[in-house]
């Protein structure tokens, strides 16, 4: 496709990884049709992600890796990854957000997507256990001063993740002393039986009291993340008020969904199930 020319090398990826998902594999020659660009461009692009462990290489092209219910990628990692989704359910879930609020923003890649539509959003009071959220709004008013209206930011302590994220007893006892609004939870994995899990035993349990403080859930995530299941369920699809996710999840996906709680797919113009 001529428009995928001049992708960034990032949206280049997330597309070749999507398509190395969706279709259980590719070879190199499909991928360069496909993008428009080079062999060699495209072999580079497989070994970025091979060193991400998204993906194997194998002869002439590339195959998804099983990863195992206890791997849990770094920030980096995920953060190339369905960068336009990511984008999409972040202005999407930050419709969502009245001025003058309490919310909480869990960690991960699509929190912090929302954390920059949120900037704008007057006198909010932000709750979070992920460091890169938080410095995404201290960032903000270091640039343009301590101007009216601007988030209020509680950062909970605990121990670092891979992910950014700060969880433990500390980041635990926070919370349960906190009420929020809403909660914008970002996941590991959503899936009907298994609910909303996580690989990291410690981040569950913080997740379990983020659910337990808050008044609504939203959880955002995008479509590849349905059908993944970590070591540790932390919600079940019950707990959860609205799924905000992009228009990749299928169809029969947006059924089971729709029958628990409201989905809301970024970039269409009605949800597949009203409040």
């Amino acid at each position: 496709m001529s428009e995928n020319q001049h992708l960034l090398a990032e949206q280049r990826r997330a597309l070749i990884l999507d398509e190395v998902r969706r279709r259980g594999g590719v070879r190199v020659n499909e991928l360069t049709r496909k993008l428009g660009v080079s062999d060699m461009t495209v072999r580079r692009d497989l070994d970025a992600l091979a060193r991400q462990g998204v993906l194997e290489k194998v002869h002439g092209g590339a195959v998804p890796v099983a990863e195992a219910s206890t791997h849990e990628p770094g920030f980096e990692a995920k953060s190339g990854l369905e960068l336009s989704a990511k984008e999409d359910i972040a202005r999407a879930a930050a419709a969502l957000v009245a001025p003058g609020t309490a919310i909480a923003l869990s960690g991960g890649t699509t929190t912090y997507a929302l954390a920059h539509q949120l900037l704008d959003v007057p006198d909010l009071t932000v709750v979070t256990n992920s460091v890169r959220v938080a410095d995404v709004f201290h960032s903000a008013q270091r640039s343009s001063g301590q101007r009216q209206g601007a988030a209020t930011v509680v950062l909970t302590g605990g121990v670092r993740t891979p992910s950014d994220s700060l969880v433990g007893p500390v980041a635990d006892q926070a919370i349960a002393a906190l009420h929020f609004d809403v909660l914008f939870l970002g996941v590991h994995g959503i899936a009907a039986d298994a609910g909303l899990s996580t690989p990291n035993l410690a981040e569950a349990e913080t997740n379990r009291r983020l659910v337990q403080s808050a008044r609504r859930v939203v959880v955002v995530a995008d479509h590849t993340k349905w059908g993944t299941v970590g070591l540790s369920s932390f919600a079940t699809l019950g707990q959860v008020d609205t799924l905000v996710t992009d228009a990749g999840l299928p169809a029969e996906a947006r059924a089971e969904v729709s029958e628990q709680l409201r989905l809301v797919v970024a970039g269409e113009q009605e949800s597949a199930e009203e409040a």
